[in-house]
């Protein structure tokens, strides 16, 4: 994959983490809920000072250590399988996800979490962003890249 595709892959993705926090942020007051599909899902404006399910909280430095650690790792890996579309797209959004939520720590302090998936399931009631669905999204991707690899030296 050429490194125009994949930059402008990156500043898409990022660009749509962080206009969809900026306009959450000035259109819904911090904790209100904005019903999209009552009993499914909601909008919010939620400021989340730690990690996933709001774990660490506080432990700002810790993030950002992690994140410049975890994006040098992922572009180094970009870099050395930029040929393999399927891991560069993947690499992508786990970078774009990572250096998302990492801009929002350095600029606030906090990370702006807006969805709101409300399911009547313990597992299935919490907050998240599009930098989160990116990390999610690129996560399963990898696991299953790696899955059908592994299939494929087994035979």
């Amino acid at each position: 994959m050429p490194y125009f595709y994949i930059i402008g892959l990156l500043v898409v993705l990022i660009g749509a983490d962080q206009g969809i926090k900026a306009w959450i942020s000035v259109t819904i007051p911090q904790g209100q809920f904005n019903d999209l599909i009552p009993g499914v899902l909601s909008l919010t404006n939620l400021h989340n000072h730690g990690a996933a399910w709001s774990m660490l909280q506080g432990k700002m430095n810790f993030f950002i250590i992690i994140s410049i650690i975890a994006a040098a790792v992922m572009v180094y890996y970009l870099i050395k399988l930029r040929h393999h579309v399927g891991y560069a797209i993947t690499i992508c959004l786990l970078l774009a996800g990572t250096i998302g939520n990492f801009i929002d720590r350095l600029v606030h302090g906090y990370v702006v979490d807006m969805f709101h998936l409300a399911l009547d399931l313990p597992f299935l009631n919490f907050v998240f962003n599009f930098a989160d669905a990116c990390l999610t999204v690129g996560v399963i991707m990898l696991l299953i890249m790696l899955w059908r690899s592994d299939k494929k030296e087994a035979k």
